[in-house]
């Protein structure tokens, strides 16, 4: 089996994550997108959330009837920091070593990845499908050592829109894929700033989900959450 993760604070799901999956899902031939929302992710500051339960519940509402799509609260259920190398552990042990986890992030956040637990482990432990981001250019990706066997050339030629796809190999053997997807503009702080506004949320959110969010009264008060 070939699994995507695709984490995530969910604060609140869009159409943009689904989007994202549906990409990914199709691109890579992937059986299962595993969405696995945050429990208490190590760079974000306590309190920002909404509550797990809420943010659980928000993308069970936006996936249910999608198939292939299904839902994990591992990171939720786990006391404590969660990092994504116990998580990818956790989830191989789930479904057997013979199943094929890729995961999804956007390009912004593997910029991050050297500062991650364990992040060279984690290149190892499955592939990462790395999707374009508006504020950021594969191209930097060329300045981190980690990923110095990646061609600037092949990262240049993704900036200019001349390919949509790139297979790079890492100089630890590994496999890993940028995907150049159609630029998406909804983000989750501009949801929950209109909420709190009063704002129209058309097409931005499956309509369970923000039949959800006006019921249960989210994200009226704390425009700072993340």
């Amino acid at each position: 089996m070939r699994v995507g993760l695709l984490g995530g604070s969910f604060n609140p799901i869009h159409r943009c994550h689904l989007s994202i999956a549906h990409s990914a899902q199709q691109l890579l031939q992937l059986d299962r997108i595993l969405f696995v929302p945050t429990g208490d992710p190590p760079h974000k500051q306590p309190g920002t959330l909404a509550a797990a339960p809420h943010r659980y519940r928000m993308v069970e509402l936006a996936i249910r009837l999608v198939p292939g799509f299904a839902l994990t609260d591992i990171e939720i259920r786990r006391p404590g920091k969660s990092y994504s190398i116990d998580t990818v552990c956790a989830i191989q042990q789930e479904y057997g070593p013979d199943a094929a986890l890729f995961f999804i992030i956007g390009l912004d956040a593997f910029l991050d990845l050297p500062s991650w637990k364990n992040a060279e482990t984690l290149l190892t432990s499955c592939r990462f499908i790395v999707f374009s981001r508006p504020s950021v250019t594969f191209r930097t990706v060329a300045a981190i050592p980690l990923f110095h066997s990646i061609r600037e050339e092949t990262l240049i030629a993704l900036d200019a829109a001349q390919q949509e796809r790139a297979d790079v190999v890492l100089s630890s053997g590994r496999s890993l894929t940028f995907l150049r997807l159609p630029p998406c503009d909804i983000s989750a702080s501009d949801i929950r700033r209109r909420v709190q506004q009063g704002d129209t949320l058309a097409n931005l959110l499956p309509p369970s989900v923000e039949s959800y969010i006006l019921r249960e009264g989210l994200y009226r008060e704390d425009s700072e959450r993340t």
